[in-house]
């Protein structure tokens, strides 16, 4: 998946995991646990440069969103955020995924194969509506999401840039936040717009490549199991690292495992492999440190906001699949994503799934 949806991207990762840092030219390569965490923690970071994430927003929307905002007003942000993602804000939007799933997965019940994919772009694009308090339609509010985010990020990462792209991503932002108007959604909201188009593209990107992986390892008799299922959560997160790597900008001079940073220096976090996630599996019964695992959702003031929901919409997604133990019909990579992503992943009930009473 990874060298067909972003070849040159992951063909420089893999040169970059042979050392915890590495520098290219004024780019440094940041694969290390340790320096990984650091350069979160400890390196002030431009949050406006170009060819970061807080950058691409202002340069798509107004601005004052949390990913390009400093001080006082990022954690105010983060805090307002944090509310509405906390554990009672997962509880409130839950029952909006849980309709998606149930409605969804019900072909499995007469063993008939689904396409997680789609699915999971409804159940992303829902959650979204009902956190910023909009009444549009799911489905165009998660495609408009995905190619805002697929058009900036193609054109400030390392590879091909496509003709155009600058203006696509413009005119998708614009079409989004359009979209966000409708209904309830308040301007005090839009401080978690583009919030939102992480949300979907992160969902879209983990939630069908963690259960193509509980089907190709078996790993279904785990998600069963209730006391074993947030392991199995937190592990899959691990390893299939939504969002890869984190690109920044050093905002002053610094030293990350011996090899100096400068100010203005683009800085390439590598999160999967921070996180382990290129050598070591999935592990319930050894699970990576807490600590480790996290860094696939940022560290400190840095740190995503949505991991609390991520972990409960993927935890609800494999209970419900793991009683059919589904295995993969068709698979096919998304080329297009913003980040590794399925097309689509066609799945049907395995042998030995449960009867209908067990579900």
């Amino acid at each position: 998946m990874y060298t067909r949806s972003h070849p040159v991207l992951f063909a420089l990762l893999a040169a970059a995991r042979l050392r915890p840092v590495t520098r290219l030219g004024r780019a440094v390569l940041v694969s290390g646990t340790d320096p990984y965490r650091e350069a979160l923690t400890r390196i002030p970071l431009d949050r406006t440069a170009a060819g970061t994430t807080g950058g691409a927003v202002r340069e798509l929307s107004a601005g004052g969103t949390l990913f390009d905002q400093d001080g006082t007003g990022h954690r105010a942000t983060r805090r307002v955020i944090a509310e509405d993602l906390g554990a009672a804000g997962v509880q409130r939007l839950r029952p909006v995924w849980m309709e998606v799933l149930t409605r969804r997965l019900a072909p499995l019940d007469a063993g008939r194969s689904v396409d997680l994919v789609p699915l999971t772009r409804e159940l992303a694009g829902a959650t979204v509506c009902a956190l910023l308090g909009s009444t549009a339609d799911p489905h165009a509010v998660a495609a408009a999401a995905a190619t805002a985010a697929a058009a900036a990020v193609r054109d400030h990462l390392p590879g091909p840039r496509r003709p155009a792209s600058r203006r696509a991503a413009v005119v998708a932002t614009g079409h989004l936040e359009t979209l966000l108007t409708e209904g309830r959604f308040s301007r005090e909201s839009a401080l978690t717009a583009m919030l939102a188009v992480a949300a979907v593209n992160t969902t879209v990107a983990a939630l069908p490549r963690a259960a193509a992986w509980c089907a190709d390892a078996r790993l279904w008799e785990h998600a069963t199991d209730e006391r074993l299922r947030p392991t199995l959560v937190t592990e899959l997160l691990r390893v299939t690292a939504p969002s890869p790597l984190l690109p920044r900008v050093a905002a002053a001079d610094a030293t990350l495992d011996g090899c100096p940073v400068h100010t203005g220096d683009r800085i390439i976090l590598l999160a999967r492999h921070a996180a382990g996630a290129h050598s070591d599996p999935p592990d319930v019964h050894h699970p990576a440190r807490p600590a480790v695992a996290q860094l696939v959702f940022g560290a400190g003031t840095h740190a995503c906001p949505g991991a609390r929901m991520a972990r409960a919409q993927l935890n609800d997604a494999l209970a419900m699949l793991a009683p059919y133990r589904p295995v993969i019909v068709r698979a096919r990579v998304d080329r297009g994503a913003a980040l590794p992503s399925w097309h689509s992943l066609t799945l049907r009930p395995g042998a030995g799934a449960g009867s209908e009473a067990d579900r």
